[in-house]
């Protein structure tokens, strides 16, 4: 075994960037380099040449095998950045990846969750963040230097020269074009410098405009963005790959301004900044003891344990790129690859082979496949706050699906269609349509009658690609239309084989026992679900018009005598039991539907069992959701794969009956 305790590198990729991570890194005390790989062994060889004693590997599969080999530094294309990430997370490797760390915020979030799963280090190579020129600047705005931050003025853009179509710069298959390259380091300092005002690590944009123009090959080389941020603070953001804007940073505050000539190439041993206050002006000395590349090399061993580094966050990365996937969409960039039709190869398993079997969330539906039980959490295809549609749903039901998740819930409303054609596309290029469940949900207001229902169920049909529909939801009720009048086309479609079994979302129990009464009086097929809300915060307010809970005794009862399974929407309170305090009103949709007294009892009794029980309070909430006595499956809505991780852990969870009638403030005692 070598004895060197200093931290093993290996280089993924041989380009420009590569050579320069190599070159820094003999000055580190802290990291060698041992090894690099390219897709060819005399490229690799090449590199070698350069850099002696290195092994070279002729595949990146080679260098991940490499036991000597502790720690990757990623420098491919950008499209490549995510499939290796996670081959070098089930390797077991630590990973420095280079920025952005993936195409769009749904491969920040696949990168980031792989590394969570197989517990090692990741970190996005902003070299900039590791440099004690930016922590000077943090320090500056939350000292009150500068008085209340307003504007952030950051530039980085230079003319590569004329239009070359083989230029990664310009490849829309590479992911060209400037805000990719180099636009992500202004986005990121204005996140990082609004947080900062706010005293937070970041702060994540409220609203993004911008303009642009575009090369022959359809991608971005000059751009302008208006971001604005809470607090007033708003930020002018400039790159281009054809127009030598230079790089510059200007923060202007009520006392002050700020000025920083060279914002992401910081040198050494010092770098200067230029502080105006008062018509008084000061050149600022931050020294440095270490180059730029080599500062991001230390950062990443002296963080190893911990997983992630403060100077670049996780959860930093993966808001970086959901603002910079805003910004695309406001210029109209989408890449081929992220569009709606695009094949999308699976990028690798996010979760460790060892992880543990989840079988105990599966239950068998009445009226459907015996032998195809369903998970008891079911994927909602609502598609809420994503910028890019089809990358970011088919990142949440790929991992849904690894972690044993069979069912999903679409609505011919959902995204204004977009829920179901990204749900179709990942059925048919998964191939796992006959391993999945599929409800469906239509005849939505104005179009609650029975041609309303065939016309969309008809389209949704086609817009899934399926010919059937496991589950068909009535996603609203119509007090004009006698039910016999629904039961009647809803059994034509199952005796068709196009609907398996069928129910209503928002219907009274009272509309379903008389639609019940009348199947079975004329020998039909009755309603066999009820989909309503269920959690254990009470609706106060319906969140949408026509919304009924089943969280009262009377319901649960019901439900508890018929056996009817409940598929319960707004499960988790859509984030009370997350985001809910007496003080926090910013959320109006929170506010009106969910605040009241006696939520904000159980919202404390919550918070207190999870303290007991070692777990997050939402994971309470959940379990309570799960645990009733009778049939519930819980609709989730996550808009982040770690928020779909976290929906899983309340099946590790057992709540006694006592704790159950406590937190719903039925007794006194838990």
């Amino acid at each position: 075994m070598h004895s060197d305790t200093r931290l093993a590198w290996g280089i993924i990729g041989t380009g420009n960037i590569a050579q320069t991570f190599a070159r820094s890194i003999p000055a580190s005390q802290t990291s060698r380099l041992v090894g690099v790989a390219s897709r060819t062994q005399p490229a690799a060889a090449d590199f070698v040449v350069k850099f002696p004693g290195l092994r070279a590997h002729g595949s990146y599969e080679s260098l991940l095998a490499d036991p000597e080999v502790q720690a990757v530094y990623i420098s491919t294309p950008h499209p490549l950045h995510l499939v290796w990430v996670i081959r070098a997370a089930q390797a077991g490797k630590h990973i420095l990846c280079e920025k952005p760390i993936g195409m769009n915020q749904a491969e920040a979030m696949a990168a980031a969750e792989a590394a969570r799963q197989n517990g090692v280090f990741l970190m996005e190579a902003f070299m900039y963040r590791c440099h004690p020129q930016t922590a000077k600047i943090v320090e500056l705005i939350r000292s009150g230097s500068l008085g209340k931050v307003q504007l952030i003025d950051a530039v980085f853009g230079f003319d590569c020269g004329p239009f070359q179509p083989e230029s990664r710069l310009f490849k829309n298959e590479l992911g060209g074009g400037a805000i990719l390259d180099v636009g992500c380091y202004c986005m990121s300092m204005a996140r990082l410098l609004a947080g900062a005002a706010a005293g937070k690590p970041f702060a994540e944009p409220v609203r993004i405009k911008a303009v642009a123009h575009f090369a022959e090959s359809g991608v971005d080389n000059f751009t302008q963005a208006l971001v604005s941020f809470p607090g007033g603070i708003e930020a002018r953001l400039a790159t281009a790959t054809q127009v030598g804007l230079g790089a510059s940073v200007t923060i202007v505050g009520s006392e002050g301004t700020l000025r920083v000539p060279s914002p992401w190439f910081c040198g050494q041993p010092s770098t200067t900044l230029e502080l105006s206050q008062g018509g008084k002006s000061e050149t600022i000395d931050v020294p440095s003891e270490s180059a730029l590349y080599t500062l991001e090399i230390d950062t990443v061993a002296k963080y190893l344990s911990a997983g992630e580094s403060p100077t670049m966050p996780l959860e930093d990365t993966i808001g970086n790129m959901a603002a910079l996937d805003w910004w695309r969409r406001e210029i109209g960039l989408v890449y081929d690859m992220e569009k709606m039709e695009a094949a999308r190869p699976h990028p690798g398993r996010l979760r460790r082979a060892s992880a543990k079997p989840i079988a105990h969330l599966l239950q068998p539906i009445p009226g459907l496949d015996p032998k195809k039980p369903a998970s008891r959490m079911v994927m909602g295809t609502m598609l809420e706050g994503t910028h890019l549609p089809a990358p970011h749903a088919f990142a949440l039901f790929d991992y849904f699906y690894e972690f044993g998740g069979n069912i999903f819930d679409t609505a011919h409303i959902y995204a204004g269609g977009d829920g179901e054609r990204t749900l179709g596309q990942w059925l048919r290029q998964r191939g796992l349509r006959d391993q999945v469940h599929v409800i469906v949900k239509g005849a939505h207001n104005p179009c609650c009658n029975p041609p309303g229902l065939l016309a969309q169920f008809n389209e949704s049909l086609d817009r899934l690609q399926i010919d059937r529909a496991d589950i068909y939801m009535l996603h609203r009720d119509n007090l004009d239309v006698p039910v016999g009048e629904f039961v009647d086309v809803l059994n034509e479609q199952v005796r068709a084989g196009r609907i398996g079994i069928f129910g209503g979302s928002n219907w009274s129990l009272e509309r379903i026992d008389e639609a019940n009464a009348y199947a079975q009086k004329n020998g039909l097929q009755g309603f066999g679900t009820v989909s309503n809300n269920f959690s254990l915060a009470r609706m106060v307010n319906p969140i949408w018009p026509g919304c009924i809970s089943n969280s009262s005794p009377a319901a649960r009862a019901w439900h508890l005598k018929t056996g009817i399974p409940l598929f319960a929407w707004s499960s988790q309170a859509r984030g009370f039991f997350v985001r809910a305090s007496r003080t926090y009103t910013s959320d109006a949709e929170l506010v009106h539907t969910w605040y009241s007294d006696d939520n904000f009892s159980r919202l404390e009794r919550v918070r207190e069992l999870a303290r007991k029980k070692k777990t997050a309070p939402v994971n309470i909430a959940a379990a309570y959701v799960l645990q009733q006595p009778f049939p519930v499956f819980a609709l989730i809505g996550p808009r982040k794969l770690s928020e779909l991780a976290s929906c899983f852990d309340a099946f590790d969870l057992t709540l006694t009956p006592e704790e159950m009638a406590w937190l719903n403030l039925e007794s006194d005692q838990a």
